[in-house]
């Protein structure tokens, strides 16, 4: 199969400031004296190719990269270094309420973020409808969406992705948010993807769902790749790792 998402010896920096000024008075002094800043290196050379019609999760600890990474997918992020080539079109669910505003309604929300992610002109309305009968909003269409609940949010998100019809879904957390029936919805939602032979990246700290849903698995720690393979393999890598950190951390204190 051809390759559908290809990185290569991608790099990332951010500069991270150990002072955060909230008030007019320390901006304003911040001025007389410098900032010292943290050099953090998200990503440090990470190299992979994505097969099309793959689900693929991504595991490792809190700030280990991934999240950065699928930013860089979906291009909300340009690399420091390294090159990033994506085949087909693609839909991201990476942060709450991205591309939402939150002076709009459910549908004019939806409405918007339809016409962004190319739904069918001739099935915009029936979409559209679709979204938010799927995110059991219906009740709220009218309703502003800074009205409602996280976990609206998170769902209404989901819904409208799915309804674009994407070659590439991109999926950070996305169910860290929301209700037993909502996860277990957007669960028989990623079956259906993967039988209709759609493209997956799956950002999750829930092991047992990237052992069920995942092709390929790869882990990550400090900005790097160190393992990819089939699910059980590198979920127990996983945990190994974590177990050493564990240990060390306890010898250390």
């Amino acid at each position: 199969m051809a390759s559908v998402i290809e990185m290569r010896d991608v790099h990332k920096t951010f500069q991270i400031p150990h002072e955060v000024h909230t008030t007019l008075a320390e901006r304003i002094l911040s001025i007389l004296r410098p900032t010292s800043y943290e050099r953090l290196e998200a990503l440090r050379g990470v190299s992979l190719s994505i097969e099309q019609g793959e689900f693929v999760g991504l595991i490792g600890r809190n700030g280990s990269g991934k999240s950065t990474l699928l930013k860089i997918m979906a291009g909300l992020l340009v690399p420091d270094r390294g090159t990033c080539r994506i085949r087909g079109s693609m839909c991201e669910l990476l942060e709450l309420g991205l591309g939402f505003n939150p002076e709009l309604t459910v549908r004019e929300n939806v409405a918007l973020y339809a016409s962004i992610l190319g739904y069918p002109r001739s099935q915009l309305d029936a979409r559209i409808e679709g979204a938010i009968s799927y995110a059991d909003l219906d009740r709220f269409k009218d309703v502003k969406l800074k009205s409602l609940s996280t976990g609206m949010h998170i769902r209404l998100g989901f819904a409208t992705a799915l309804q674009a019809d994407a070659d590439i879904l991109l999926l950070d957390e996305i169910l860290a948010v929301g209700d037993g029936e909502f996860q277990e919805r957007c669960i028989e939602s990623f079956r259906e993807q993967k039988r209709r032979g759609k493209t997956i990246v799956l950002v999750s700290h829930d092991l047992t769902h990237i052992e069920d849903f995942c092709d390929r698995v790869i882990l990550f720690n400090e900005g790097e790749v160190i393992d990819s393979g089939v699910p059980e393999a590198i979920i127990s890598h996983y945990r190994d790792l974590l177990s050493d950190m564990r240990r060390v951390k306890r010898q250390a204190g």
